[in-house]
C-alpha cells in the first residue's frame, strides 16, 4: 500500500501547468514516419528515447526511471545499457510509461483530459480482453472463444497504436527541449535534478518561464540603455532665472511694426 508521502507527491504532480508540444491525437500529423517506426519497432524506439531523455548519459539510468520499488536494486550501475535493453524488451509498457513520467516530472507537463481518455480506453480494453479470455477458458464455448480472440486482437492493436503515439509524443517533446523548434536548447540539469519519485517535490528545471511579468524596462545587460538617468531632471534644469530678464524686449513690438498699410 502506498505511503501517504508517496500519495502527496503524486498529488503535487497533478498540478502541473505545462502542456505537451503535441497531444496524442496529433502525433501522427506531427511526425508520421517516426510514429510508424515506433509502431513496428517499439522496444528499439523505447531504448533510444530513454537514453535521449537521460541526455545520453547512462550513468543517470535507473530501472523504470526510479518509479518502481525495485528500481536501483538491479545492478544498473554496472551495465546500464544491458539493463535498459532488458527493460524495454521484457517490460515494454513500463519502459514507455517511465519515460513519459520522467519527461513530465522534469518539465512539469500535465496530461490532458483527451490523453487520459485514450490511455484509459487502452487499459480498459486490455482488461476486457483478459476477462473474455478467462470466461472463454472456463465455459468452453466456441462463440465466446472466437469473441475473445477478436477482442484480444483489437486490444493488442490499440495498445501498439497508443504506445507508438506516446513515444512519438515523447520524441517531439525532446525535439522541443533540444532546440529544434527554437533558437536555444535547454541546459542539461545536474544529476541530482533528474526527476525521481523519491524526491520531495519536482525540481525547477526545464522550460524557462514566459516573458509575461518581467520587470520593465529590461536590464541594461539586454542592450537597453540605463533608464532613468542617474540624475533626472538634469541639475541645470530649469535655468537659474526663468524666464530671462531681457524677455520680452523693452520695446515690443518694435517701432515700425506692423507696416503701414497693413489691414487688420
Amino acid at each position: 500500500m502506498a505511503s501517504q508521502e508517496s500519495i502527496d507527491k503524486m498529488q503535487v504532480r497533478q498540478n502541473y501547468r505545462n502542456l505537451w508540444h503535441t497531444d496524442l491525437m496529433s502525433t501522427i500529423q506531427a511526425d508520421p514516419k517516426y510514429c510508424c517506426l515506433a509502431f513496428w519497432c517499439g522496444p528499439c524506439v523505447s531504448y533510444l528515447l530513454r537514453k535521449r531523455a537521460l541526455y545520453n548519459d547512462m550513468s543517470r539510468y535507473t530501472c523504470c526511471a526510479g518509479y518502481m520499488p525495485f528500481s536501483g536494486k538491479c545492478g544498473e550501475s554496472k551495465c546500464p545499457e544491458f539493463c535498459l535493453g532488458a527493460e524495454v524488451f521484457l517490460c515494454f509498457g513500463n519502459s514507455v510509461a517511465s519515460t513519459r513520467f520522467l519527461l513530465q516530472d522534469e518539465f512539469n507537463i500535465q496530461t490532458t483530459k483527451c490523453d487520459n481518455c485514450i490511455i484509459g480506453f487502452m487499459f480498459c480494453l486490455n482488461q476486457l480482453a483478459c476477462i473474455f479470455s478467462i470466461v472463454a477458458m472456463i465455459v468452453g464455448s466456441d462463440e465466446i472463444q472466437e469473441a475473445s480472440r477478436l477482442l484480444s486482437c483489437l486490444s493488442e492493436m490499440v495498445y501498439c497504436s497508443v504506445c507508438a503515439c506516446m513515444q512519438t509524443q515523447h520524441k517531439v517533446e525532446m525535439d522541443k527541449r533540444d532546440g529544434m523548434f527554437g533558437p536555444q536548447p535547454m541546459a542539461v540539469p545536474a544529476f541530482q535534478q533528474m526527476s525521481r519519485i523519491d524526491q520531495p517535490i519536482p525540481p525547477t528545471v526545464g522550460y524557462p518561464p514566459p516573458a509575461y511579468g518581467q520587470a520593465y524596462p529590461p536590464p541594461q545587460a539586454q542592450g537597453y540603455p540605463g533608464y532613468p538617468p542617474a540624475q533626472y531632471p538634469p541639475p541645470a534644469y530649469p535655468p537659474a532665472q526663468y524666464p530671462p530678464p531681457a524677455y520680452p524686449p523693452a520695446q515690443y513690438p518694435p517701432p515700425g511694426y506692423p507696416p503701414s498699410g497693413y489691414s487688420r
